[in-house]
């Protein structure tokens, strides 16, 4: 490990971004914010002439033979770094008054959390808003997955060879990596391409539905990263429209599923993808509380009849399961089975290798199977039982693995709710400001349900949270592993 590569490598990730802060910039000015564009403005000169010094101080540097503890280095301080500037905008242009803040907002931007600081959405500049949303839509398929599918086009890629397997490696999502492709960067070049096309489709659908473009764009950007911000302050309750409801839904679901898959479907293997096990458990979880909830909406009143129900129930069932974290109304005033099934949904998240966070369905599945395999070993000492997914046999060091996941996600969630309760905060608003910040959820119960955001934590606990968030976003061990003695070893 050379940590002057993994520096210049993320010298040149900082130009990257740089160069995508130009979009929000041409919003803002396309919308005469002037404040907002010198805003945009000042950060980028900061951000090539700060990579500019390093790229040039590191210019005898060569980046190849890249090891996995590279990709774990490079992949953290990435989403730092990248956090750290990209808060830079919100601050000069006045919308944020607290670097804390802004590092927060931005922090849930990028690991698609969706959690806010505003309390005044719609007093913020649009090329704001506009930057904000993006920064969700940039961290749902991920910055350095993004980064590797560019790399030949910027001409940085030519000597890292599976390099870039450890990067995409480090920062994927599910217990699962691996390849679609025999080469990373095709992988790369293929996820991000079906999601871009699955962002155009739902902006334009979203545009039928009478949202102007910049609402639709912004909207789409944090529906298929299955992250939660919105130009609204009301979230997409502020539409009032049922069709919008529908299609992002749809969409939420979408980004809640294993982009893999859809790659298998749109290369001819649709039976395969459809066999999925994760899948089927994916939308049985989602249906089921959806209609659980539909049910109860129904008999006690609270909607006018069991159709109008499902709508609100499927689509906040489906807001927390992807961990979304959009909201069409106050489900705290849903009856307590109800609002007990959406806090559930909170410890599952999407599949592996969605846009979602959580503890992802493979692992319940798995430790369902496991269990259920014990009981069986407990009745016939002498069976011989394996867990399965699928055709797929799991062996013991996955088992273990995906234990030592779900134990230390329990864990971390339980210290961060001990630590935020120092705040003063009741125990419900500390537990689920803890697990929607691990979970990157945005939206919980307390002061941070639908109704409620953490304008007023103090700084010291939105750094908390933020780092709850990246900590979820990438995963445990790709953070963690940098707390051990072992990473710095030789």
């Amino acid at each position: 490990m050379n940590f002057r590569k993994d520096i210049k490598l993320l010298a040149i990730i900082l130009i990257f971004i740089a160069f995508l802060m130009l979009i929000p910039m041409f919003v803002s000015m396309s919308f005469h914010e002037t404040k907002a564009v010198m805003a945009f403005l000042w950060t980028i000169i900061l951000m090539v002439v700060v990579s500019g010094a390093t790229l040039l101080a590191t210019r005898k540097v060569e980046i190849k033979n890249l090891v996995q503890r590279d990709g774990f280095f490079f992949v953290t301080f990435t989403w730092v770094v990248a956090t750290a500037f990209g808060a830079i905008p919100l601050m000069l242009s006045g919308d944020f008054t607290s670097y804390s803040a802004a590092y927060f907002e931005i922090m849930s931007g990028y690991t698609t959390t969706g959690a806010t600081t505003l309390a005044d959405i719609e007093a913020c500049y649009k090329g704001i808003l506009f930057w904000r949303s993006m920064t969700n839509w940039l961290g749902g398929m991920g910055i350095v997955v993004l980064f590797v599918a560019l790399l030949p086009a910027i001409g940085a890629g030519a000597n890292i060879g599976n390099g870039t397997f450890h990067l995409m490696g480090a920062e994927s999502v599910g217990p699962v990596k691996g390849k679609l492709t025999p080469k990373t960067k095709t992988t790369a070049i293929a996820l991000w391409g079906i999601y871009v096309g699955f962002s155009i489709l739902e902006a334009i659908l979203l545009c039928f539905g009478g949202l102007s473009v910049y609402e639709a764009v912004t909207v789409t950007f944090s529906t298929i990263a299955a992250a939660g911000f919105c130009v609204k302050g009301a979230s997409i309750g502020a539409f009032n429209s049922a069709y919008v409801d529908i299609v992002v839904t749809i969409f939420m679901l979408i980004a809640g599923a294993n982009f893999s898959l859809y790659y298998k479907a749109f290369t001819g293997k649709i039976r395969d993808a459809l066999k999925d096990s994760e899948l089927r458990w994916f939308f049985f979880i989602w249906l089921i509380a959806s209609l659980l909830v539909a049910l109860q909406l129904s008999i006690t009143g609270t909607y006018a009849n069991f159709f109008t129900s499902f709508r609100y129930a499927a689509f906040h069932i489906a807001s927390v399961v992807t961990t979304t974290g959009f909201a069409t109304t106050n489900y705290l005033n849903w009856p307590t089975f109800s609002i007990m099934l959406v806090v559930l949904m909170m410890f599952i998240g999407g599949c592996a290798g969605s846009a979602g966070g959580g503890m992802k369905v493979t692992r319940i599945e798995t430790l369902w199977k496991l269990v259920t395999n014990n009981i069986k070993k407990k009745i016939h000492p002498a069976s011989v039982t394996k867990v399965r997914l699928g055709d797929d046999i799991v062996h013991d060091d996955t088992l273990i693995s995906i234990a030592a996941f779900c134990a230390m996600y329990m864990i971390t969630w339980l210290v961060g709710t001990v630590i935020l309760s120092l705040t003063g905060f009741d125990i419900e608003t500390c537990m689920a400001a803890s697990i929607l910040s691990l979970g990157n959820i945005g939206i919980g119960f307390g002061q941070v349900g639908p109704a409620g955001n953490f304008a007023n934590f103090p700084g010291w606990a939105m750094w908390v949270c933020s780092f709850e968030m990246l900590l979820g976003r990438l995963e445990l061990f790709t953070v963690y592993s940098l707390f051990s003695k072992a990473f710095w070893k030789r």
